[in-house]
């Protein structure tokens, strides 16, 4: 299917889409497949092989427990926080492994087979699932890729994919792959970025469903930062790192009581820390649209409901209405990397997922304040153009450091990048196309060292102890 708003926005769990639900979502398909075609009974082991950047920063990212939870049919839009904790607490303790939720087999993390530096021809996030009868002859196998935000990819039907997504797409009423097709069709229609997003949302369901989705993904966003503000203590992984959210939220609490336009940039940078850090310790969160990059939507979007012109008495359904159209707008950006590029750090470095959501965001900021298509599209810019060369550096291959800074960091670029678009009448130098395709030539020309292996930038330069 094309891409959509409800695939850049999917609720799963922390801390890596690409490396933690991407993986849940392939192992939870294979294991489906294997319960269908009537062979598990017939099951006796099992063999994962987890090659390039899955291998590398696998441990830190909870790629290995992942896995294990998908294949026992667990998928990351529906398992619980609570489920994952009691299924690897039991998988833990008795080293056994409910395959397909029906099959116990004596299987564990440290039973995976690593290989980083194995990197398969399609992407460097690859993973291979056998499955063995008694007389050790496989019943069935297959591989697949995590091409980043949760998306994944089979061995061998990329190219039917590929058909598919184009085929999909011709179906669109108004389908665009680049930022120059978008205005177009926005300016030959006389509708602004949200409303075509929403149009073509439109063609697979109901706008009533589209609204209640986004108000449900963005109620997610928010339970997500009420449940890290209630955290304390250390993040896990053996980093130490403090939890700083629920501290500095209580200092905002004593130091505007009123709510004063001044703290604008501490309540953004608390949005944007309390979801990382809930992403970090493994918790429910929004791919927006990784979830190394969970953290810069929430926090500009929390940005225009509360500081934006004109929201001083906004209504519910006001507010609602700005929810709405800044995830079509953003939404609307996120599908132009998607097929122009990537969103995945171990393809391209951070600034395919930092970058990417700080540009999603700067476009929705803009469309809620009231900006033109032209203006949206240089607000989508200029957020993008000061992130190129972004690498993924995670220290440890944990997604806390430099990640949860960098959201915060990457939100205030959003604001300032929206503000700049509307101080201009949207004419500028450098379009957001020449920015996508630098960005991705780019990921293409840097070092593997930055791009989510562990062995590059912070990750090697700063003691792990």
């Amino acid at each position: 299917m094309a891409v959509g708003v409800f695939d850049l926005f999917s609720i799963g769990i922390g801390p890596s889409s690409s490396h933690t639900v991407g993986p849940m979502r392939a192992a939870a398909v294979f294991a489906e497949e294997l319960k269908s075609s009537g062979a598990l009974d017939r099951v006796a082991s099992l063999r994962v092989d987890l090659y390039g950047s899955l291998a590398a920063t696998g441990h830190g990212h909870g790629t290995m427990t992942a896995i294990l939870l998908g294949l026992e049919g667990f998928h990351p839009e529906l398992i619980l926080p609570d489920e994952v904790e009691e299924r690897l607490a039991a998988i833990a303790e008795t080293g056994t492994l409910q395959l397909a939720g029906a099959v116990p087999l004596p299987y564990g993390v440290q039973d995976m087979v690593l290989r980083p530096l194995t990197i398969l021809p399609r992407h460097t996030n690859g993973m291979t699932f056998t499955i063995f009868d008694a007389e050790d002859e496989i019943l069935h196998t297959a591989t697949f890729f995590s091409v980043g935000g949760g998306f994944i990819v089979r061995e061998g039907e990329e190219d039917a994919a590929r058909q598919q997504l184009e085929e999909s797409k011709k179906e669109l009423p108004l389908p665009f792959r680049t930022a120059a097709e978008l205005l177009g069709r926005s300016q030959s229609k006389g509708l602004s970025i949200a409303d075509i997003m929403l149009v073509n949302e439109k063609a697979s369901r109901s706008e009533e469903d589209i609204r209640e989705g986004l108000l449900h993904i963005w109620s997610v966003m928010e339970d997500c930062v009420q449940v890290s503000l209630k955290r304390e203590g250390l993040l896990p992984g053996g980093l130490k790192v403090r939890r700083r959210a629920p501290d500095w939220h209580d200092r905002l609490l004593k130091e505007d009581k009123d709510r004063d336009p001044k703290y604008w940039q501490e309540w953004v940078n608390l949005i944007a820390l309390a979801v990382n850090e809930e992403n970090a310790s493994g918790g429910r969160v929004v791919t927006a649209p990784t979830n190394g990059a969970a953290g810069i939507i929430p926090a500009v979007l929390y940005y225009a409901l509360h500081y934006a012109p004109g929201m001083e008495n906004a209504t519910k359904e006001d507010r609602d209405d700005v929810v709405v159209k800044f995830l079509l707008t953003a939404g609307a950006v996120g599908v132009l990397y998607k097929e122009q590029a990537s969103i995945s750090g171990a393809e391209v470095g951070c600034q395919g997922e930092v970058g990417s959501a700080s540009s999603m965001a700067a476009a929705g900021l803009a469309e809620v304040m009231g900006g033109t298509p032209a203006q949206v599209e240089n607000a989508a810019e200029i957020a993008m153009e000061h992130n190129l060369g972004l690498t993924c550096d995670p220290i440890g291959g944990l997604v806390q450091v430099p990640c949860i800074e960098r959201n915060a960091i990457a939100a205030a670029k959003a604001i300032n990048a929206a503000k700049m678009a509307l101080w201009g009448d949207g004419s500028h130098r450098v379009s957001l196309d020449e920015v996508i395709v630098t960005m991705r030539e780019t990921g293409k020309d840097m070092s593997s060292k930055y791009k989510e292996t562990a062995m590059g930038g912070l990750a090697v330069n700063v003691a792990v102890c």
